[in-house]
């Protein structure tokens, strides 16, 4: 892999005015941006941090201990998911640091620790691929502020300037002298010293790194293979007792009652709570009781308004937004009304995507402990802070009362990070159970059919070709159902909802649109229903990078043109954009011969400011067999601080993207989703997986995120290459619906 390099982005510093709990959990749950003060005063170290410092380390700034036999511990606030983001930010601060990797390790300081010292961390939120592209420069100034205090120590202990030193492996050299010492025998006396201020001193060259940009190995991994490594599910309390529950099964709808005589004397049962308005739980000895008595409790449910919505109410909702009147978010650029209307050729075409479930592998689960003076959760999710809110917000204490401690998770892809249900839940139980530890884990169904689903939604595509078959205007046109209406109301301004529109849009840097059309006109139309969504990784670009790279090839196909050089006719003003399609062109041998009955598809797209481009390459038997041979992806990240886990990221967003192409559908039944275990809502399987190539672009100027990315290539790449096998566009998804059968 090559490896990458970015222009210096400083984050500001920190200002934390007084909080209450709403003030707080507003400014959190939304995951919102947030810089570091380093060099600020303060408060004394506790929890974690204390123990550690117990042992006879020292703290040396606030991201980094060190212990006397060279262990150099590194604090990591961002959640770990999967995508190793914790080796990753480990590798920033080791590499100003100049520590010996093979002696890091890392710790998690706290929510209630982050904000008692200030939030001396930054904000802790994960997600939307951020967790190193918004860090990197606060976290790799916390690990030059360490190393420039350890540096003055031995300075200090040597009594000479401490120009005249240098570090490499932990190791202080004076070579004037020929003294040497190490990191943990100078911590305790560089713990002392004054914090410089971060912002004067200067990073390294990314040029020059020899930790940071190199393929290292996880530091998490052997704690997953031996099973030490504990996720929430996992976790063990003195005393404990576990909680299975259920909600009403049509969203919106209410509990009427229960009848717990027909359960509470079976064995292990303690008690039958009512958790709010519409749901109940049983908590027992263990969480198999707790599930099996759930499942023999009599519950009468007020089903609500929307006990008869299903899925063709909603497409029928969703494909009015497509023709109704109204002013709505999108870009308008020259009449591309009028220049369709007036072109020598119109291609039109509708597509729709289904709801999704996000499926992670650990279901949603949290363990409460709230006494009348502390509240406590153990809980695997991508937002401390908003789960310290929850926490406050519905305990009833105070935030400083408060406490998170975050579990690795088990998989999330964005329905842990703003959407805190389960925690609110977990602790509405405990409440019931003063001083008593009681763990929530929500059951496979519970997870499948209460999700914060990726919204649905229907595209109306048009194009305008003239007589040598160039593109004169494109008009696109989505209605659908919008995130934010549920997660962030106050981002939509007079009805528009721009982040539907992502990768459509004209500003560079984020999901910037790839493609200089004369007339251009791009519409979003808000048609939410009862079912409750939320982001899904890849969130709008994924759907939106379907609805136009599908559209594009359905284009050139009727200009005459091949795929490529359709393209890159529309791309000179988009060299990045051009870069990663032209790359992926030549490693996916585009336009080089194949065996019979094999086809090739490529798309590309941005999101999540990194650049991806796929080539497909499938092949569709007499009875519609369809096998994914091979999948050549590329991507632009900017600066890749471990390409061997971009791989990792890019092979999963292939196996994630698709589960969603094949089979993703979630579909609405009397008001309820009809999907509720992985019998009906299926995921690929390892020998329905192609190979995956993974290919990243240098680059020196800028940082790109990496998990979402990628996915939004994988389906229409093969998408396209169906429609190069079958002469045939598939426009609607899944592709079970269409008779596919997957080898």
């Amino acid at each position: 892999m090559n490896n990458t390099k970015s222009m210096d982005l400083s984050l500001p510093a920190v200002t934390v005015p007084a909080l209450s709990r709403r003030t707080f959990m507003v400014g959190t749950s939304a995951l919102a941006g947030g810089g570091l003060a380093l060099g600020i005063n303060l408060l004394a170290p506790s929890g974690a941090e204390a123990q550690t410092l117990a042992a006879g380390a020292a703290e040396v700034g606030v991201w980094v201990v060190i212990k006397p036999d060279d262990t150099c511990v590194i604090r990591i606030v961002r959640s770990e998911m999967g995508q190793g983001t914790r080796t990753g930010l480990a590798q920033l601060v080791a590499e100003e640091l100049e520590c010996d990797w093979n002696k890091v390790t890392t710790e998690s300081p706290t929510a209630g620790q982050n904000l008692k010292r200030k939030r001396a961390w930054g904000e802790m939120g994960t997600g939307g691929s951020r967790g190193i592209r918004t860090s990197h420069d606060y976290v790799r100034r916390g690990g030059a502020v360490a190393r420039t205090m350890l540096m003055q120590a031995a300075a200090n202990e040597w009594s000479v300037p401490v120009a005249e030193l240098s570090v490499a492996d932990s190791i202080i050299t004076h070579a004037a002298s020929g003294r040497k010492t190490s990191y943990g025998k100078v911590a305790a006396a560089a713990a002392k010293l004054p914090v410089p201020d971060a912002k004067n001193i200067v990073l390294k060259d990314p040029r020059s790194w020899k930790v940071a940009g190199k393929p290292l190995k996880r530091l998490d991994t052997a704690p997953k293979l031996n099973g030490s490594k504990v996720y929430g599910v996992d976790v063990k309390l003195d005393g404990m007792l576990c909680a299975a529950l259920m909600d009403c099964p049509v969203f919106g709808g209410k509990m009427v009652s229960f009848d717990d005589s027909k359960v509470k004397g079976l064995r292990g049962v303690k008690r039958v709570v009512r958790v709010d308005a519409s749901t109940v739980a049983v908590v027992a000895d263990t969480w198999w009781r707790a599930k099996n008595a759930l499942s023999q409790l009599p519950i009468v449910w007020d089903e609500g308004p929307h006990a008869k919505a299903n899925s063709a109410t909603i497409a029928a909702h969703l494909k009015e937004g497509l023709t109704a009147p109204g002013d709505y978010a999108g870009r308008k650029e020259g009449d591309a009304l009028k220049a369709i209307a007036a072109s020598a050729k119109k291609v039109e075409a509708l597509y729709s995507t289904p709801f999704l479930a996000h499926s992670p592998l650990e279901p949603n689960n949290c363990t409460a402990l709230i006494t009348a003076d502390k509240a406590e959760v153990w809980v695997p999710s991508q937002n401390a802070e908003a789960s310290l809110a929850v926490l406050s917000e519905s305990s009833g204490l105070p935030l400083e009362k408060c406490e998170v401690y975050i579990t690795d998770l088990g998989g999330a892809f964005g329905r842990r990070g703003g959407q805190q249900d389960y925690v609110a839940q977990a602790v509405a139980i405990a409440k019931q159970f003063p001083g008593t530890p009681v763990k929530l884990i929500w059951s496979r169904e519970e997870d499948q059919t209460h999700d914060f689903y990726r919204p649905l939604s229907q595209c109306q595509m048009a194009a305008g070709l003239d007589d040598k078959g160039q593109l004169t205007g494109l008009h696109i046109r989505v209605s659908g159902q919008s995130i934010n209406a549920w997660v962030n109301p106050s981002a939509i301004k007079d009805g528009k909802d721009e982040r539907q529109l992502q990768g459509f849009w004209k500003e560079p840097g984020d999901a910037q649109m790839g493609y200089t059309i004369p007339n251009l006109l791009t519409e979003y139309a808000i048609r939410n229903s009862h079912v409750p969504v939320g982001p899904w990784r890849g969130v709008n670009t994924n759907q939106n990078a379907i609805y136009l790279e599908c559209f594009m090839e359905e284009v050139a196909r009727a200009a005459g043109q091949d795929s490529l050089a359709f393209r890159r006719a529309l791309m000179q003003n988009h060299p990045k954009h051009l870069e990663v399609l032209n790359t992926a062109a030549e490693k996916g041998q585009w336009g080089q011969p194949l065996p019979a009955g094999r086809h090739r598809g490529m798309a590309h797209f941005m999101g999540y400011a990194g650049y991806s481009a796929a080539v497909a390459e499938v092949s569709v038997g007499k009875n519609k067999e369809l096998k994914v041979h091979r999948m050549v992806l590329v991507t632009n990240c900017g600066h890749a601080v471990n390409p061997g886990q971009i791989a990792a990221q890019i092979e999963g967003s292939v196996a994630f993207g698709l589960s969603a192409v094949f089979y993703g559908e979630c579909t609405v039944e009397n008001g309820r989703i009809a999907q509720k275990n992985f019998d009906t809502y299926q995921l690929v399987r390892l020998p329905q997986m192609p190979k995956v190539e993974s290919v990243v672009i240098p680059s020196y100027d800028f940082w790109g995120g990496v998990g979402e990315p990628t996915i939004s290539v994988v389906a229409p790449a093969v998408l396209n290459a169906i429609f190069a096998a079958t002469g045939q566009p598939v426009r609607h998804l899944p592709l079970k619906n269409h008779g596919f059968t997957f080898v």
